[in-house]
């Protein structure tokens, strides 16, 4: 069973943001991007995630950028925060998934397509706001949540999974009543991220829909694009695809749409 003691237990271990990461995205919020990059020098882990990160295929760019102004300036504010708060969640993973079949390669590689992909979206619905690009960071912490409270209980839910064939946000909500998505809000308020981030990534769930029109709008876009990167083969083999249940109903009236934009990829 598992309790929401253990969830509860889980969030407290999570470490505040560190003084490097803290300062570098006060600095970003107020568009010094110079003084941002000076400051996360200091960073040897963050150096090197940042490097590994904006030079995935995903970028296109044909030479490698190694340099943390070059990076913050190709990336711009908006970007470069959601960035660092992408390296906050990989701080999280476990050195050893046993759920998922990840490594730390190509979790960093599901982290830059959806972060790209996210910031397309945006672009295409010609919404330039930080705090919403950030938003799409969460969804990886999802996946980490997963793999750290399923897996001392692993025979218990794959036999559940095998014989309900139940998603594991299912499986989550039938054993404490709350959902991943709760868990990940419980995250960003520890990180003191914006509001605005909690709610549109539990409108990505497809089955906490917001009152608010616009937050909503992202909620689909997102679940989406979470649907659309967790069917690619390298993720269906890491047991992805059943991450979530896809509610097909709730992103119909863009789904034409969001195809047509992932086809100019």
């Amino acid at each position: 069973m598992i309790t929401k003691d253990k969830i509860e237990s889980f969030i407290e271990k999570i470490p505040p943001s560190p003084k490097i990461l803290k300062e570098t995205i006060s600095l970003l919020n107020v568009g010094e991007l110079t003084k941002a990059a000076k400051v996360a020098e200091g960073d040897l882990a963050l150096k090197a995630y940042l490097k590994n990160i904006v030079n995935k295929p995903i970028y296109g760019f044909k030479n490698e950028v190694s340099d943390i102004s070059q990076i913050f300036g190709i990336l711009g504010v908006s970007l470069s925060q959601q960035t660092l708060y992408n390296y906050m969640i990989s701080l999280l993973s476990p050195n050893k998934w046993v759920l998922f079949k990840l490594n730390a390669k190509l979790f960093h590689e599901l982290q830059a397509n959806l972060s790209k992909k996210w910031e397309t979206i945006l672009k295409h619905l010609k919404i330039d706001d930080k705090n919403i690009y950030a938003a799409i960071s969460l969804l990886p912490a999802s996946i980490i949540v997963t793999e750290a409270l399923f897996v001392q209980k692993i025979d218990d839910v794959n036999l559940l999974r095998t014989t309900k064939a139940l998603d594991f946000n299912t499986i989550l909500i039938r054993l404490c009543g709350v959902s991943l998505f709760d868990v990940c809000e419980q995250i960003a308020q520890k990180w003191e991220m914006d509001s605005k981030i909690s709610q549109i990534v539990q409108a990505s769930s497809g089955v906490k829909p917001s009152d608010n029109k616009e937050i909503n709008q992202l909620g689909k876009w997102m679940h989406l694009l979470l649907f659309y990167e967790l069917s690619k083969p390298a993720f269906i083999e890491a047991r992805l695809n059943d991450f979530v249940d896809f509610q097909i109903e709730y992103i119909e009236d863009i789904y034409n749409e969001f195809a047509s934009l992932m086809e100019i990829q």
